[in-house]
């Protein structure tokens, strides 16, 4: 199988020479586009649209109708694994995701079982298909999952938490228990996205949402090391062709260096971190995914194309090993031609800084 037309976000994540500077967005598909609201009407709820591969596939496409994007991620949500295990994930009106059965029960967790991703997720893999097939080469699709500690987070509080007491007093007061919820969850997330590359994603993510809460020796216990597992039995390739992986821990500052060592291809960024110290700190043992602050997509378009460029001038001169992204997930009120602007901006001055301007 030949890599896409496009292939610049896959090859700066494997360091390969790129003419400009590659952009995708976390969340590119969702509700700041009047088009995937429109979509999500129709499916009935958000969850009505993960579980139709049908309208996961419509929403995957919908950003890149619009903007010159470099890559597609599958639309998805990271809940689907515990959802898969049966804790009965929802949505309530302005609350966000929460578990029906949260694990609080000894029991529970001894019982805990792996989903096979053919079965339970099958309407994940059968999108990841479809949106392989109706991309036809021309950009890559990158699969992703949650991280153990992420997951488990939701599915020990039964949804966010401000605080997340319950989990951490788990952690400290009973280890045995969070390390058997990390070992199901953790062989759960590598057969998932494994039968994602195999079904077509032509890179993964890991997202991390919530190792960032966590005290410096428990991150490493509790997430790091999970993740390192993780990348460790994912497919390097599939069908001849390199399967980048890349890990992201919000609030991960502090552990850059740890984080550049799991093995993975690229090291995602969150919006507080300058990325030119942070490639100053790992090297080239890592590409670098990030890091604008999704907030200023809501400033004027003046703003958003100088901050752009001051990421693209910190991250330095190197024609290869950035992936241009937010810091987060685009935020819901970002008005969509604002989006038009970070694009254009990304890839023109990208190019301008190959030609030595």
């Amino acid at each position: 199988m030949s890599r896409p037309r496009n292939d610049l976000f896959l090859r700066a994540l494997l360091k390969e020479p790129t003419e400009t500077t590659p952009v995708w967005l976390m969340r590119q598909a969702g509700r700041y586009l009047p088009e995937y609201r429109e979509t999500r009407k129709r499916a009935g709820s958000f969850l009505g649209l993960c579980k139709n591969p049908a309208y996961a596939c419509e929403v995957t496409l919908q950003p890149l109708a619009r903007y010159d994007l470099d890559a597609a991620i599958l639309f998805s949500d990271i809940l689907t694994v515990p959802d898969a295990m049966g804790l009965g994930l929802y949505f309530s009106e302005g609350e966000g995701p929460k578990f029906e059965r949260p694990l609080r029960d000894e029991w529970e967790i001894r019982n805990l079982c792996v989903p096979d991703p053919h079965d339970q997720l099958r309407y994940v893999i059968d999108a990841v298909a479809e949106i392989r097939k109706a991309l036809d080469n021309s950009v890559p699709l990158i699969g992703f999952s949650g991280s153990p500690w992420t997951l488990a987070c939701y599915m020990v509080e039964g949804g966010a938490s401000d605080d997340y007491a319950r989990i951490k007093t788990m952690a400290y007061d009973r280890p045995d228990l969070m390390h058997k919820i990390l070992d199901v969850t953790t062989e759960s997330v590598i057969q998932y996205l494994n039968a994602q590359i195999e079904a077509g994603a032509q890179a993964v993510m890991i997202f991390d949402s919530w190792g960032g809460t966590l005290a410096e020796s428990a991150f490493h216990e509790f997430s790091l090391n999970y993740m390192k597992r993780i990348v460790a039995a994912l497919h390097k390739t599939w069908n001849g062709e390199r399967i980048p992986s890349i890990v992201f821990t919000k609030g991960g500052g502090l552990w850059l260096e740890a984080l550049a060592d799991t093995g993975a291809d690229g090291l995602g960024l969150d919006w507080t971190i300058d990325i030119g110290k942070a490639r100053a700190r790992v090297g080239d043992r890592v590409a670098l995914q990030g890091n604008l602050d999704p907030t200023i997509l809501r400033a004027g378009p003046e703003a958003v194309a100088r901050e752009a460029e001051k990421v693209l001038r910190s991250f330095g001169p190197a024609n290869t090993g950035h992936v241009f992204n937010l810091g987060h997930g685009i935020n819901q009120f970002t008005p969509p031609e604002n989006v038009s602007v970070l694009v254009d901006t990304v890839h023109s001055v990208g190019r301008a800084m190959r030609a030595g301007r």
